[in-house]
């Protein structure tokens, strides 16, 4: 472990262990305690209570001894998980630690997940059909994108059992959650079931499943190389060109898409939607309305281009304004900001005599945008400005007595413009 901490982490980082309690985190936090000498660094410690257990407060009890004990800092999160969450109760008592994890004040965050727990991660990423990104299961190193600390895994490369005899020849203890028992959890049956099964017909199998795993680290590697190569003509900005997209092999142009997706830091959706997506995109004719949902977002095609875009919020209805410097839209998903102004904007004592409401497009509204000139309709303006579609059904917009003044991202309506020197409101996207 010490060579890990070499490679990794520079003398005074500040590092904070997931402490559980249990065999792992409970001898990670000893060894950490035995290197600090040698190897300088700020040490804390965060313990996570789900309250799933009965036992859950008893676990928190032990954290704060032995953290006081050896005088290392802790603190403790208590998070409330729904028994029926949709995503299970092992995911979303995953997404509570992470979203804990993502925001410490720290340069790495250690959790002890050892050589045993890479092995049953690359039989489950298996069994789920995942390529070399999900095989290569854990790395010892993990930035992640989104949060402040790295992940940093010191015992990876450790068996289980090892572990064990560590604790054992130190005297250490910990506690036991009995959850890790019920073999309703398929990690707990491969762990309990197939790895014992596993290690008596091909013995060391533990060791060779997590050199499988390293040597698909090296794959999945290899393919981000070759992907970065492609964006390079291929990726600007948030824009993946479809006809470069569409010059490529199939394999090398999944692996572009897919490393597009994680670009934006989205999880990785299934081999059926990535190949439908990957399908519309390539071969769809051009003025065709490609959109795909992958998972929390919709990928879609225009002018050329493939774009990654959050899901639509969901249906409301306009918000009346009652003067407001900062408004809600719950319908846009966005804020906005009414910007008082002098000679520009519309003119304030109509929209304070008004009756203002904010919303989003119902279909058939229209703008007049020079004095004078006609009232165009909303649907050819948008067109006109190269609105993305998937930025037209939640486009804020702003009615006075039931009349359109203004659309984001096109502008005023020209009749109701503040004169020189007359006070305005501005209306605007709040950032």
């Amino acid at each position: 472990m010490a060579e890990c901490l070499a490679r990794h982490v520079p003398p005074h980082a500040r590092l904070v262990l997931g402490l559980s309690g249990g065999l792992d985190s409970t001898v990670l936090l000893h060894v950490l305690l035995a290197l600090r000498d040698q190897h300088p660094f700020e040490l804390r410690a965060e313990h996570v209570h789900h309250g799933l257990s009965p036992n859950a407060d008893d676990w928190a009890e032990f954290c704060t001894r032995l953290c006081a004990a050896h005088a290392v800092e802790l603190s403790i999160h208590r998070v409330l998980i729904a028994r029926d969450d949709a995503a299970g109760i092992e995911a979303a008592a995953r997404r509570e630690r992470q979203r804990i994890f993502a925001a410490l004040d720290a340069d790495f965050l250690l959790t002890a997940h050892q050589r045993d727990d890479q092995a049953e991660t690359f039989l489950l990423q298996a069994l789920r059909g995942a390529g070399p990104k999900g095989l290569a299961a854990m790395a010892e190193l993990q930035p992640r994108p989104g949060w402040r600390p790295a992940q940093l895994r010191p015992l990876l490369g450790i068996a289980r059992a090892a572990l064990q005899d560590y604790a054992q020849t130190h005297g250490l203890t910990w506690v036991d959650d009995e959850s890790n028992r019920n073999t309703r959890y398929r990690r707990n049956a491969l762990r309990q079931q197939a790895m014992p099964l596993l290690a008596a017909h091909f013995p060391g199998s533990g060791a060779t499943l997590a050199r499988a795993a390293a040597l698909q680290a090296d794959a999945a590697d290899l393919l981000d190389d070759l992907a970065q190569l492609d964006a390079v003509e291929a990726i600007a900005a948030d824009r993946l060109d479809c006809a470069a997209l569409g010059r490529l092999s199939t394999p090398r142009a999944r692996n572009l898409l897919r490393y597009f997706i994680e670009q934006h830091g989205q999880p990785m959706p299934s081999a059926r939607r990535l190949d439908e997506a990957l399908h519309q995109l390539r071969d769809a004719q051009a003025d065709a309305r490609v959109r795909v949902r992958l998972g929390a977002v919709e990928v879609w095609r225009f002018r050329g281009g493939a774009y990654l875009a959050p899901l639509a919020p969901a249906p409301a209805g306009p918000v009346a304004w009652l003067g407001e410097a900062l408004l809600w839209v719950p319908a846009a998903g966005v804020s906005v900001q009414m910007e008082a102004v002098t000679g520009a904007g519309l003119k304030r004592d109509v929209l304070a005599a008004g009756e203002v409401t904010l919303g989003v497009r119902q279909g058939g509204e229209r703008l007049r945008l020079h004095a004078g000139g006609p009232h165009r309709s909303l649907k050819n303006l948008l067109q006109e400005h190269a609105i993305p579609p998937w930025q037209r059904d939640r486009l804020p917009l702003l009615w006075c007595d039931g009349r359109l003044a203004w659309a984001a991202g096109i502008g005023l309506d020209a009749d109701l413009l503040a004169a020189p020197g007359e006070p305005g409101l501005l209306p605007r996207v709040a950032d």
